[in-house]
């Protein structure tokens, strides 16, 4: 898998859910914070985004926000609007929005809300240098297959047919790369350059090792061997990957190697003998102890806890 694709995988936990809501005359909802990431996409009318604690943000038709930390915030049609509160279920999914009072015309605003559960013990960085809210606004020729999704996404909420529970969770994890990709290639920017992890996921030679390590996290890969990858000598690749990554690349090897591993013994039941290994471990000893120093836990008593 491709870094993306891995860092959402290694976080994602349940199953994402959303609904379509169609609001009529003045209107407004505060949702509290949640342990998850949630979007909203204007279908039709305009609306204020009020994230608890930063500038609110003027949303039309089209607009798409993604919120990745699961901060407390209001939707509204207007500023002075009152909100009512929405709060999560039990199982921890949000209640489908009952509509304010049907007037005698079409709804003044459609939306989509959504949630997904996420796992942030082991948070890839690529996921935490997110803002608070990222907010991608419509604009013709761009982001295309973002709103292609989109489109479905509506369709199938708006009139559920047979197969639509299955449809609709796998536009919303499509729907989510692809926020994530358009965020990354577009908006992460500071004087038109990438930053960040979009300027790693920019650069040729460091996106070849990172490709290489997600690929085949197991094999005992060196600077050199990384580095070659990309056309580059041991030191400057070394360099680069540093500065761009945020750390060495071996140190980066071995913290993707112990995030696998702990995706792997809460998501499957192979012995940890298996387990080492496809984390680049010969000796099921040596996984444990590093996987205990990474943790503070030994991988039986981790995975009787993901239990």
């Amino acid at each position: 898998m491709d870094v993306l694709s891995d860092a959402v995988a290694a976080m994602r936990t349940g199953r994402p859910h959303s609904s379509r809501n169609d609001m009529y005359g003045p209107w407004g909802m505060r949702f509290e914070a949640s342990a998850g990431a949630g979007f909203h996409v204007l279908l039709r009318g305009s609306a204020w985004l009020v994230p608890a604690e930063s500038e609110p943000v003027e949303l039309g038709p089209g607009d798409v926000v993604f919120l990745a930390s699961g901060c407390g915030h209001g939707v509204a049609s207007g500023l002075d609007v009152p909100m009512r509160e929405v709060r999560l279920k039990d199982d921890g999914t949000w209640p489908e929005l009952p509509p304010d009072p049907v007037g005698s015309g079409p709804p003044t605003t459609v939306m989509l809300c959504g949630a997904y559960h996420l796992d942030r013990s082991r948070a890839h960085p690529l996921l935490t240098e997110l803002p608070e809210v990222v907010h991608l606004p419509a604009r013709v020729g761009t982001h295309r297959s973002l709103r292609a999704a989109v489109e479905l996404l509506g369709e199938e909420l708006a009139e559920p047919r047979p197969g639509s529970d299955t449809i609709v969770t796998s536009l919303l994890d499509t729907l989510l790369l692809y926020i994530l990709r358009a965020w990354w290639q577009g908006e992460a920017r500071t004087d038109g350059h990438p930053t960040g992890w979009a300027a790693a996921l920019a650069d040729p030679a460091v996106t070849a090792a990172l490709h290489a390590i997600h690929e085949d996290p197991s094999r005992p890969w060196t600077v050199e061997e990384l580095g070659a990858r990309g056309g580059l000598s041991r030191a400057a690749f070394a360099r680069r990957f540093t500065a761009l990554v945020g750390a060495p690349p071996l140190t980066y090897l071995t913290w993707w190697r112990m995030t696998t591993a702990g995706r792997l013994l809460r998501e499957a039941d192979a012995p940890l003998r298996q387990i080492a290994q496809r984390s680049g471990y010969t000796s099921e000893f040596a996984f444990a102890k590093a996987f205990k120093r990474e943790f503070g836990v030994a991988p039986g008593q981790y995975r009787r806890r993901a239990s």
